[in-house]
């Protein structure tokens, strides 16, 4: 139907005759004189239909263009010529095309958004296609195109294996809650849909096939938010006969090569930094080292001082007290601090303290009355602040506090624009093996149970379980993590104590793992790899916070699809094919 793309047309067809498909961007009718931006999914072009063309049957190109209306489906024929107002902006701005035939392909009746406004996104998923159909989102999904391409050609040309792994598989747990499939020929049991391809690509490895990959689609029945969705796509790697170092150091070659080849940057330097030491610093695994804003602890500065707060839990085990200082801070008003502690509150906060400090020295805080003659401001000179600053702090338990702190970091440092420009990537490692669930009464695994811890023994892991370090490592970028990985454990003994420690006992190991742990008694080589969010760097690789904003179809923070209305009612004879009767919520 089209000879040429409207967004190719360039000086080289000056003089030909080309045939263009596409969208009615804009247009204009200046009473005779008709401009059309036409648009496909390589750019758009601007089509003439003038008076003076003075050819067969011009009144009626003339009549069809100024009868275009907006996202008119058209097909344009005419000769491209030089424009004598040039622009700039678009690649096709030296030409346009005299059109000499224009047909409505299909009229677009009035549209509920037009793309040159800042459309809700509830009406931007409910119209996805429209959407789509914006040159942002088609630079979007084209930014994700190429990620998945040099992905792919990094991998093969690194000797490694594309192997597609089972989308129906046997219901594990991996720290989500699986999505269920009923088994219609297996009347009363379930499939589910795989969180990853973990177990899967670990047996790959006992089989022989030493370097294996995928683009896999992964599912998990959780909370969404802007970095997460029920369903998402994922580059899973796995290695035979590697450390630690050996996956980081490929993968990390891997993400600079597509950085430079998909977005044009070269990443520089990847620091590696333990987790506690992520934690004691930025209060968070994840860390934006853009950001220059650190946490300092104050616990031996504050626990003589009469704030019950602070003295509660300075110097005790499990405990946490921190200051962070806001250069400039001290402009903020009462009502924007109380909207700093309704943010720490989201991530596990009590409360707030703050002290904010003048140009001229004078301190204002509502906790420096319980501090003795001069060892509040011996406080504040130890986190280093000065005239113009102020200093939130944070008591209570180490993680909660972390947390909550860390929150506040982020925040000050966007609201003060204290976010340097460009990338800064690292790797967090030594993560603990397991965390202690107050409301279960067990450990659950940080990662995964299938994560080797650092050290190789069984007794010594079971006797020191809270304070275990694993094998695991995550790689960040901009305060994102998108890759997370750990050297697997390669021994059934090993993996009988860990599913121990989980509480997971012999006989229900052997009901859910039973074909791992076998895999694991013959010969089971070290092995080891990672897992990227797709989603997440083409997100960031598109210059967007959200995920969804590169995804084609994505479901909405309350797990639906406005486009086609999922999830939604079966009649009763489905689900009785499938033996599913279902309770009805009252």
């Amino acid at each position: 139907m089209r000879t040429h793309y409207c967004g190719l047309v360039d000086e080289a067809l000056i003089g030909q005759t080309v045939t263009l498909c596409g969208w009615a961007d804009v247009a204009r009718d200046l009473g005779g004189l008709c401009f059309i931006d036409l648009r496909d999914h390589e750019g758009i072009v601007q089509v003439v239909a003038e008076p003076e063309a003075a050819t067969e049957g011009n009144a009626e190109v003339i009549a069809a263009a100024a009868a275009v209306g907006y996202e008119d489906c058209l097909r344009v024929t005419g000769e491209v010529r030089r424009r004598e107002a040039p622009n700039a902006k678009i690649p096709t701005g030296q030409v346009e095309v005299v059109a000499r035939r224009i047909e409505v392909l299909n009229k677009a009746e009035p549209l509920p958004f037009h793309s040159h406004e800042n459309a809700g996104e509830d009406v931007r998923l409910k119209y996805r296609y429209l959407d789509l159909r914006t040159p942002e989102m088609q630079r979007r999904m084209r930014v994700r195109t190429k990620l998945v391409r040099a992905l792919r050609r990094w991998l093969d040309e690194a000797g490694f294996q594309d192997i597609e792994t089972p989308i129906l598989t046997k219901a594990t747990p991996e720290g989500a809650r699986d999505f269920l499939v009923p088994a219609r020929m297996h009347p009363g049991e379930f499939y589910a849909l795989p969180q990853s391809p973990q177990l899967f690509k670990q047996i790959l490895m006992m089989a022989g096939f030493d370097r294996y990959y995928q683009i896999a689609r992964c599912f998990r029945d959780e909370a969404l938010r802007a970095d997460r969705q029920l369903e998402f796509t994922q580059l899973d790697i796995e290695c035979a006969w590697v450390g630690e170092r050996d996956v980081q150091d490929a993968t990390e070659a891997m993400i600079r090569a597509v950085f430079r080849e998909v977005a044009d940057v070269e990443l520089g330097a990847f620091p590696r930094m333990t987790y506690a030491e992520a934690m004691r610093r930025y209060g968070s695994d994840k860390p934006d080292l853009r950001i220059p804003l650190e946490l300092v602890d104050v616990d031996a500065l504050v626990k003589d001082s009469e704030f019950k707060v602070f003295t509660d839990w300075a110097g005790v085990d499990g405990g946490r007290v921190c200051a962070l200082r806001v250069p400039g801070g001290a402009s903020l008003s009462r009502k924007q601090i109380d909207e700093y502690a309704a943010h720490a509150a989201k991530y596990g906060a009590k409360g707030l303290a703050w002290a904010k400090l003048a140009e001229n020295g004078d301190v204002s805080s509502p906790i420096a009355k319980f501090f003795a003659d001069g060892a509040f401001a011996a406080l504040l000179a130890h986190v280093g602040a000065g005239g113009g600053d102020l200093v939130f702090f944070g008591a209570g338990n180490y993680a909660t506090v972390s947390d909550f702190m860390g929150a506040v970091r982020l925040k000050a440092g966007r609201e003060f624009g204290l976010v340097a420009e460009g990338w800064a990537p690292l790797w967090v490692t030594d993560f603990p093996m397991f965390e202690w669930d107050e409301e279960a009464g067990r450990y659950v695994a940080l990662h995964h149970p299938f994560t080797a811890p650092a050290v190789d023994d069984e007794a010594a892991l079971r006797a020191n379980a809270r304070s275990a370090v694993s094998r695991g490592y995550d790689m960040v970028l901009n305060g994102n993590e998108i890759g997370g990985g750990s050297i697997r454990i390669h021994r059934s003994s090993m993996q009988s104590a860990v599913f121990e420690l989980l509480g997971i006992g012999a006989d229900e190991a052997q009901a859910k793992f039973g074909f791992l742990l076998d895999a694991l008694k013959y010969g089971a080589p070290p092995h080891g790899g990672i897992a990227f969010g797709v989603d997440r760097i083409a997100a960031l690789m598109a210059g967007t916070d959200s995920i969804r904003d590169v995804i084609a179809f994505p479901k909405t923070t309350t797990a639906q699809c406005l486009m086609t209305g999922a999830p939604s009612t079966v009649p009763e004879s489905q689900l009785a094919e499938v033996h599913v009767q279902v309770r009805r919520k009252q």
